[in-house]
């Protein structure tokens, strides 16, 4: 289920949290924001669609999306993304149907920008065109940062995906971290790259071994440096 909660220049505030923004002038930001809308999607609603014409330009202002890719009979994980990040942005860049799909892991706000009407207000003040290279050229240096990460040990991967949950989600607590999000051990498994009986042999052991340890609303790190130092060269 989806609520539009903003519109036109309401949605000025939540440019604030885009990175992508945040270099444009206040008087930019006006043009841009009466043309955008904001809206707040429940836990599993479906921000957009695989094979959709991608005709906005969309950020993750609350909340955390998954993006995920029919393959083999099941959809799998491709990428999480939280607060002031793109999803689906180089579709809309190019003009083309978006690769996969993005759904809500948790109630999550997004602000949506129409192409159309960002690259009309680009032709009139090209200094905008700077701002957005450079957070294109961001968006690409955390893919590569991806997939690297890709490599690897299983354990290595798992441990990866849970020190970037604790650095985007997570909340200081002593020497570790409570990360405040659910995540299935399927879907554990998909964003590490590898199966779901590995996966939950992993989280198993690690549970009983205090490293990682699963409850209800989401996963307590008692000590970041344990796990770091599974990933340590």
């Amino acid at each position: 289920m989806i609520s539009v909660i903003l519109a036109g220049s309401s949605a000025l505030p939540h440019f604030h949290a885009v990175p992508l923004f945040q270099c444009l002038k206040a008087d930019e930001k006006a043009l841009l924001a009466p043309l955008s809308r904001v809206k707040v999607y429940e836990k599993g609603a479906t921000i957009f669609s695989e094979g959709d014409r991608a005709l906005d330009l969309s950020f993750v202002v609350l909340g955390q999306v998954k993006i995920v890719k029919a393959a083999q009979g099941r959809d799998l994980i491709v990428g999480l993304f939280g607060p002031g990040e793109p999803i689906g942005i180089v579709a809309a860049f190019e003009g083309k149907k978006y690769p996969a799909s993005a759904v809500a892991l948790e109630p999550s706000t997004v602000l949506h920008v129409p192409e159309r009407a960002l690259f009309s207000v680009v032709d009139k003040h090209p200094e905008i065109t700077r701002s957005l290279l450079q957070g294109l050229m961001i968006r690409q240096l955390e893919i590569t940062r991806r997939l690297a990460d890709s490599t690897g040990t299983v354990e290595f991967r798992v441990a990866r995906l849970f020190l970037t949950l604790a650095e985007k989600t997570g909340t200081p607590d002593g020497q570790g971290f409570e990360i405040g999000l659910v995540l299935s051990r399927q879907e554990i498994a998909d964003l590490a790259a590898t199966t779901i009986e590995t996966a939950i042999r992993i989280m198993s052991r690690w549970g009983k071994e205090k490293l990682v340890v699963t409850h209800a609303k989401g996963f307590t790190i008692p000590d970041l440096g344990r796990l770091k130092a599974l990933t340590a060269e």
